[in-house]
C-alpha cells in the first residue's frame, strides 16, 4: 500500500468541507483541508450568516415601527433610521465569530489547514499554493459561485450586483431591480424593501419563488406585494441597459430603471482551477457527478456541497460531509434529497419539505391536504402576525407523510419536526397523538394533519 502524508484531504473549507474534516479527525484518520479563500465559505461569508444578520436588522425595524400596535408609547417611529456603516459592521463581527470559532475546531481536532487554491495532479495527489499534498482520499468540497447568464445582454453604464456585492452595500440604494423570483432574490427583495428601498422582481417563471407549493408562494408574493415590492412573473430577461432591465411579458416588451441591478438567478459549481475533468472526474451540467454515498466515478475521490449540484444548501452540504467520511470509513448510509428542509427568512418565514400538492397528485392516486390559518393559533395572534398557514399533503390510504408547507412566525424552526418524522417514517397520525405544547406555533402542525384526516378541531 502506498504511503500517503494524511489519510483523508478536503479541497474546501465550506460548512460540506469543515463538517467532514472535523468529522474525519473526530473518526481518528490524519486530516488536512485546503481553503483559497475564508474558512465558513459562501454560506459564513457571503451567504446565509451575513444575509439573515441583515435580515434581523430589518425585521427590527419594521417591529419598532410597530411599537404602538403593541401598547408601546414614546418611540417616534419616524425619526428610526438605519446605519448602513454600523449594520455592516455588526455583520463583519458576526462572520469574524463564527469563522474564528470554525478554525477553533479544526485546530483543536488536529486538522492541518493549507492556505491556498488546490488542483489535481492525480487521483490521489493535489498541489495547494505550491506545495504538493498526497492523501489516500479526497474530498472535494469547493462549493459554487453565482451564476451571471450569458443570455442577459448589458449595453452602457451598468452597476450590476451579485449577492456578495449586495451584502457589502454601506449605502442603501434608493431603488433596486432583482433578476430572478428564486430564494436569493426573493430574501433580498424583502430585505431592502424593509430597508426603505423601492424593489422590482423580474422572475421568468410564472410563479415566484417557484420551488415552493404554489398556494404558499401566492400567499407570500401577496404580502410583499402588499409591502410594496412590484414583481413581474412570466417575464424573461433581454437586456440591461444603464441599469434599466429590459424583459419580455405577456409577448411585449417593458422595461424597469433602477439605481442597481441585483442578479440572483441561481449559482454554478465552482471548480474553476481545480483541474478534475483532466484526471478524469466526471461531470454532469458542470457538477461533479456522485452517487447516493457522495462517491465520484474515481473510487477515493467524494464530492460534497454545491459543487456536486444535487441540493445546493448548507445544511445539505454538512450532511453530505458526514455521510462521505462514513462511506470511507466503511459506512453505508446514502443521502435521501427527499427529506432535505428549505427555508427562506422573509415576514413570515417560509419552510417547506417533500413534495408540493402538484407534485403529490402527479405521483400518488390518494393525496389529501390539510391545512390550519396561523390567524387560529393563539401564539400568532400574541406574535401579532396571523398571516399563513400549515398546509401538509398526505398520502390517503397509510396516512404517510408526502410534504408539509409552513408560511409562518417560526417556521424555519418548526420544519425540523417534520424532517424528523419523515426520516423515522411517522405517519400523519403520530403527529396528531404527539402532545404540542401550548401556545405555540407547534400547535399548528397537528391540526393541520387532522384537517387532512377530516378530523379537525380548531378550524372548519
Amino acid at each position: 500500500m502506498a504511503a500517503y502524508e494524511y489519510d483523508i484531504t478536503v479541497i474546501g473549507g465550506g460548512p460540506g468541507g469543515y463538517v467532514a474534516a472535523l468529522k474525519a479527525a473526530v473518526e481518528g484518520r490524519r486530516v488536512c483541508i485546503v481553503e483559497k479563500g475564508s474558512l465558513g465559505g459562501v454560506c459564513l461569508n457571503e451567504g446565509c450568516i451575513p444575509t439573515k444578520t441583515l435580515i434581523r436588522t430589518a425585521n427590527l425595524l419594521h417591529e419598532i415601527k410597530r411599537a404602538g400596535d403593541f401598547g408601546l408609547e414614546g418611540v417616534d417611529a419616524g425619526a428610526v433610521t438605519v446605519s448602513m456603516p454600523k449594520l455592516q459592521e455588526r455583520k463583519a463581527q458576526v462572520v469574524r465569530r463564527l469563522v474564528g470559532g470554525v478554525r477553533s475546531l479544526l485546530r483543536g481536532r488536529g486538522v492541518t489547514l493549507v492556505e491556498g487554491a488546490a488542483s489535481f495532479v492525480d487521483a490521489h495527489s493535489i498541489d495547494a499554493g505550491g506545495k504538493r499534498i498526497t492523501s489516500e482520499y479526497i474530498i472535494i468540497a469547493t462549493g459554487s459561485r453565482a451564476l451571471i447568464p450569458s443570455f442577459i445582454k448589458t449595453e452602457g453604464k451598468n452597476r450590476i450586483l451579485t449577492s456578495r456585492e449586495a451584502l457589502e452595500l454601506d449605502a442603501l440604494p434608493s431603488s433596486m431591480a432583482v433578476i430572478g423570483g428564486g430564494v436569493v432574490g426573493v430574501e433580498f427583495a424583502y430585505l431592502f424593501n424593509k430597508l426603505g428601498c423601492k424593489v422590482t422582481v423580474i422572475e421568468l417563471m410564472e410563479h415566484l419563488l417557484p420551488m415552493v407549493d404554489e398556494e404558499v408562494s401566492g400567499l407570500a408574493r401577496k404580502r410583499l406585494e402588499k409591502e410594496g415590492v412590484v414583481v413581474h412573473t412570466g417575464a424573461k430577461v433581454r437586456l440591461v441597459k444603464d441599469n434599466s432591465v429590459f424583459f419580455e411579458k405577456g409577448g411585449a416588451e417593458t422595461s424597469v430603471a433602477a439605481e442597481c441591478v441585483l442578479s440572483a438567478v441561481g449559482r454554478t459549481p465552482d471548480t474553476e482551477g481545480l483541474k478534475a475533468a483532466e484526471i478524469g472526474i466526471v461531470f454532469d451540467r458542470g457538477a461533479v457527478m456522485t452517487d447516493e454515498s457522495l462517491r465520484t466515478n474515481i473510487p477515493n475521490i467524494f464530492a460534497v456541497g454545491d459543487v456536486n449540484g444535487r441540493s445546493m444548501l448548507a445544511h445539505t452540504a454538512s450532511h453530505e460531509g458526514l455521510l462521505a467520511v462514513e462511506a470511507i470509513c466503511g459506512g453505508t448510509g446514502k443521502m435521501d434529497y427527499g427529506k432535505i428542509p428549505s427555508c427562506i427568512y422573509l415576514e413570515p418565514e417560509i419552510a417547506c419539505i417533500g413534495l408540493t400538492e402538484k407534485q403529490a397528485r402527479e405521483r400518488h392516486k390518494n393525496v389529501k391536504v390539510g391545512r390550519f390559518p396561523m390567524a387560529a393559533n393563539g401564539k400568532s395572534l400574541v406574535e401579532g402576525d396571523t398571516e399563513g398557514m400549515v398546509k401538509v399533503i398526505v398520502e390517503g390510504e397509510l396516512s404517510e407523510i408526502l410534504g408539509v408547507h409552513i408560511y409562518a412566525v417560526h417556521a424555519t424552526d418548526l420544519i425540523a419536526e417534520i424532517a424528523l418524522a419523515l426520516t423515522t417514517e411517522a405517519t400523519a397520525e403520530e403527529i396528531i397523538r404527539t402532545v404540542h405544547p401550548h401556545p405555540t406555533i407547534s400547535e399548528a402542525v397537528p391540526e393541520a394533519f387532522m384537517a387532512a384526516l377530516g378530523k379537525a378541531v380548531h378550524c372548519t
